[in-house]
């Protein structure tokens, strides 16, 4: 609260005065030290005292407002948004943040256990949702890694970058008592339903009650306005004997999570990521056509029984041909050595999951496995296998030769190949 609203010109001040004045903001989302106000950090239909539950006003009513990116915006700071359940992301923006000569805001999600409404000894896991479900998004900025806000910007740590949910999955019993799984997208609304302030924007929804006007979140957040009449979005839950259910979420809750969502897309677009073109994928699927093109017309001259023109074809063609076979650059695929897991070592850390769950994924066993090795940077691979605890992460060798600081990182992989 203080940070965010009664003391923001002071901070926006601080911020523009270009000296190197380090301010750490703990966001609660209220006036923690004065009585839990609602402030501008809030969510919609967060409920708090000046934002009250009743027939009139259900929660909180405005847009949260995000520090961070107004930090960004004065352009001389160096700004780090994290959360204590990203360790890794937390200490190496702090120590970027307080090297730099610059002023360095620290905007860092801090769980409120009795304006949240959650225990005390679970502020670790509470963070780990708020940024999986976008309700607080990892960013680092560095005025000084470049010219433009796409150079300096960095959303890395954030789960499934390409997405505008993640997913999770969700164990629970059958009608006949047998253990089943179920994979649904995290999306702000399954955070907010493990927190008191958010508790009276639901309801619960035996299957006795199920309809076809009850509409998954994420599907229901696709639909038209006009649509949604009618409609009654839900995320799944089990119960005290771990069965499925349906949990009714209220209209803001709705609204809540198109803001997250909205905000989520926002931020991409400043950082480059909507725009960002995949030049390796693009180059490879236009050899894999090349291929397939050249192989029809061989076997179509093939059938027809010309053999001289299929002799000819296979002569004037043959080198373009296994080189778009292959599907990669001779010399880089020959080079290349994938990341590889000791995976019977693993002791099921999550260091790597949470660094990067495009790369890594744990097997039915909660063994960790390789699912794409190209799934991200390289420097992810290196930052899973200094975490690993196993030390069972073996880096390889980089796939994109054009990543930044690839020297740095290929030094620091080299000891655990």
């Amino acid at each position: 609260g203080a940070m965010y609203d009664i003391g923001f010109q002071n901070l926006a001040r601080a911020l523009a005065s270009g000296m190197p004045v380090k301010v750490m903001v703990l966001d609660t989302q209220v006036y923690s030290n004065t009585g839990g106000q609602a402030c501008t950090s809030g969510y919609i239909g967060q409920v708090a005292d000046m934002s009250p539950y009743g027939k009139a006003w259900k929660g909180k009513e405005e847009i949260r407002k995000e520090v961070s990116l107004i930090g960004i915006a004065h352009r001389t700071t160096y700004v780090l948004q994290g959360t204590i359940s990203n360790t890794t992301h937390l200490l190496e923006g702090y120590i970027d943040g307080l090297n730099s000569r610059r002023p360095a805001l620290f905007n860092i999600y801090a769980v409120c256990p009795p304006e949240h409404g959650v225990g005390d000894d679970i502020a670790f896991r509470q963070s780990k949702m708020a940024v999986e479900s976008r309700a607080y998004p990892l960013m680092k900025y560095d005025p000084d890694a470049g010219e433009t806000i796409e150079e300096c910007i960095d959303l890395d740590g954030n789960p499934s970058l390409d997405d505008d949910w993640p997913t999770y999955t969700i164990d629970y019993q059958d009608d006949k008592g047998e253990a089943c799984k179920l994979e649904v997208p995290m999306t702000f609304a399954d955070f907010a339903v493990t927190e008191g302030r958010f508790r009276k924007q639901f309801r619960m929804a035996p299957p006795e009650t199920w309809n076809d006007d009850m509409v998954p979140m994420n599907e229901f957040l696709e639909m038209d306005e006009d649509d949604r009449e009618g409609k009654f979005p839900y995320i799944w839950g089990v119960d005290s004997k771990n069965r499925l259910m349906r949990i009714i979420c209220a209209q803001e809750i709705a609204k809540s999570c198109e803001e997250r969502r909205q905000f989520w897309r926002q931020l991409k677009g400043v950082a480059g990521e909507m725009n960002k073109v995949d030049v390796d994928a693009l180059v490879d699927q236009a050899k894999v056509d090349m291929a397939n093109r050249l192989s029809s017309t061989l076997l179509s001259m093939a059938a027809s029984g010309n053999a001289d023109a299929l002799a000819g074809s296979i002569s004037a063609n043959g080198s373009n041909g296994s080189a778009a076979a292959a599907g990669n650059n001779g010399a880089a695929a020959e080079d290349y050595e994938p990341v590889w897991i000791e995976t019977p070592e693993c002791t099921a850390c999550d260091e790597c999951i949470e660094i990067n769950p495009k790369i890594f994924a744990y097997n039915d066993e909660k063994k960790a496995i390789i699912t794409d090795p190209k799934g991200g940077q390289f420097k992810d691979i290196v930052k899973a296998a200094e975490k690993c605890t196993a030390a069972c992460i073996h880096p390889g060798t980089p796939w994109n030769a054009t990543e930044k600081d690839l020297e740095k990182f290929v030094k620091r992989a080299a000891k655990f190949q």
